[in-house]
């Protein structure tokens, strides 16, 4: 099995609604994102001879799906008072809103899913809040 591994950070903040503790209070992380992806086999022929992929490509996708998400505040849907976002919104505040909970394993999940959406067959998604904290997701193998 080959297995190619590329990472790319962002910076961004968020909260927990109804978490008790300091992360029901909007902080920040310098999130790390490493995708690995797989294969049994390597091209034969042409440009990308020997190459499970085009790292050039891979390096590409990651760091533009992950871009959409420096500098921002990440919110759950629903989550925050509509005055309160209107607000920050009016602000010039960049607030992005997603349908799950912005933790490090929906994140992992999420990131999976847009990887495998584009054609990579992945092998896991690693998801750092911190630099010795991290959320890994990975689908079973099918049989």
């Amino acid at each position: 099995m080959y297995i190619l591994k590329t990472e790319h950070s962002f910076d961004s903040a968020h909260f927990l609604v109804n978490y008790e503790g300091k992360c029901g209070n909007i902080h920040g992380h310098r999130w790390k994102v490493e995708i690995e992806v797989q294969s049994q086999t390597l091209v034969k022929g042409g440009q990308l001879d020997g190459m499970v992929i085009d790292f050039g490509d891979l390096k590409r996708d990651v760091k533009e799906m992950v871009d959409f998400y420096d500098h921002a505040l990440i919110i759950e849907q629903n989550t925050m008072r509509k005055e309160t976002l209107t607000n920050l919104l009016q602000d010039g505040f960049r607030v992005i809103d997603v349908k799950f909970r912005p933790t490090a394993e929906n994140f992992a999940a999420h990131f999976f899913t847009c990887m495998k959406q584009k054609g990579y067959k992945l092998k896991r998604v690693a998801v750092y809040e911190t630099p010795n904290n991290c959320a890994v997701y990975e689908e079973s193998e099918e049989k």
